[in-house]
């Protein structure tokens, strides 16, 4: 409009992929080539996929010590096919020179976390949909197909849109028992899964509070959200964890400035108020098909899984360990707990963590993605009923495909696992029970 004042803000993304791509500014929609800070794949979308096509263009990796393999999906090896793919990886990572080849010590997306591997303003591309999580440090992180991946291993370029930002602010104090995955399941039913090609950004006084593994949570499944990437914008929680995983940031300050402009130009804003948040189930067979916990409760269940890089975090297994404290898990239940690093799972069995789910009854499972991405123990048979901390519940996703899967925090998936049956975690917790 003529005498409009033109918006000058960028937003965070905006402004990695002007960096990325070498350009003094880019505004969404614009088409960029961009050097890659971070590339990043796993046994199932890595080496066997690489390797081929590498070998076909007569190239290697264009540099090794930006490159991450994890192997995470096939393990441990349940068959032939599976520990042919493991050795196959494991051969690529040591062929190729991949010093940081991460072999049966966790998920992925966990092990970039805690690893600090991550750092505000980069540009970072996963072999995998849930790459975003990474985006919880002020990072543009981008899940791609395996040819793309292929090309950015080989060149360490890749081309993007710069996406629209949708911002989502939260205010106000989660109440006891409800979580980051509640305010994501709520999210997925309001804002719908269908964001492709956007960027949503978390941000507000709540987000602002959280510790880095909840922060970890909305930026992960920004992935159902659809959108292309999700982020948070770098602060002194950022700083503080990347410290403890002996990886800090030089110049604080300046990393701040990796943070969308107060003028920035969004695409929509929209505002939640978390203190009247109640704890959030997804009813199969979607992320988006989520209800508060009083419209799901009394669902008869078979198992309840704790696990995956969304929802088997230390603070995860905290959490449900806070609602099996001197309980048991009801009969006929299986209650399947499988952490999501070899590190988380060292941390648990130190402060007593493991100690109590075991006494309640729990399997303690190996690290790896295992039945949220249906590989492996602890698939659903036809007609069998779980609710998981995991971030998706498609037909068929953890096993046959006439089984059924509902969504929750770890507190949830908990406090099923008590009771045989769908409940409102917060009865567990000693607290009364606020109407949802």
């Amino acid at each position: 409009m003529a005498g409009a004042k033109a918006i000058e803000g960028r937003t965070l993304v905006e402004k990695v992929a002007a960096k990325a791509s070498g350009r003094a500014d880019t505004r969404a929609g614009d088409l960029v080539t961009a050097e890659v800070d971070l590339c990043f794949a796993h046994d199932s979308s890595g080496p066997r996929r690489w390797g081929p096509m590498l070998a076909e263009l007569g190239r290697g990796l264009w540099d090794p010590s930006k490159v991450v393999i994890a192997s995470d999906h096939y393990v441990p090896a349940v068959d032939a096919e599976s520990a042919a793919i493991l050795s196959l990886t494991r051969r690529f990572a040591a062929e190729h020179g991949v010093g940081r080849f991460y072999d049966m010590e966790g998920i992925g997306h966990m092990l970039l976390a805690e690893r600090g591997l991550v750092r505000p303003g980069m540009l970072v591309a996963g072999g995998d949909s849930h790459t975003p999580m990474a985006g919880a440090f002020g990072a543009y992180a981008a899940g791609y197909g395996a040819t793309d991946m292929a090309a950015i291993a080989a060149t360490g370029r890749t081309w993007l849109q710069v996406p629209a930002t949708i911002r989502v602010e939260w205010r106000g104090a989660l109440r006891g028992g409800v979580t980051a995955k509640d305010m994501m399941l709520f999210l997925c039913r309001e804002l719908g899964m269908d964001n492709a090609f956007r960027a949503v950004e978390f941000a507000g006084p709540t987000v602002e509070a959280m510790s880095m593994p909840e922060r970890l949570v909305l930026t992960n499944m920004a992935a159902e959200l659809g959108a292309e990437t999700g982020v948070v914008a770098p602060d002194a929680t950022t700083f503080g964890w990347l410290r403890e995983a002996g990886t800090p940031v030089e110049d604080e300050a300046a990393a701040r400035a990796w943070a969308s402009d107060p003028d920035a130009d969004y695409e929509a804003v929209h505002r939640f108020d978390a203190g009247a948040l109640p704890p959030m189930i997804a009813l199969p067979h979607s992320p988006a098909n989520s209800v508060a916990v009083a419209e799901a409760e009394g669902r008869r269940i078979d198992q309840a899984y704790v696990g995956a890089c969304v929802g088997a975090k230390l603070e995860d297994l905290r959490m449900a360990a806070r609602v099996l404290a001197g309980q048991r898990v009801a009969a006929g239940v299986r209650l399947l707990v499988a952490p999501a690093s070899s590190r988380v799972t060292e941390a648990a069995s130190r402060d007593g963590t493991l100690a109590t789910l075991m006494a309640a009854g729990a399997t303690l499972m190996p690290s790896g993605c295992g039945a949220c991405a249906g590989m492996g123990a602890g698939l659903l048979a036809d007609g069998e009923v779980c609710i998981s901390t995991t971030n998706r519940n498609f037909k068929g996703r953890m096993g046959h495909a006439g089984a059924e899967v509902y969504l929750g925090s770890p507190y949830s998936v908990a406090a099923a696992a008590i009771a045989g049956r769908i409940v409102d975690p917060r009865g567990y917790l000693g607290q009364r029970r606020a109407a949802a």
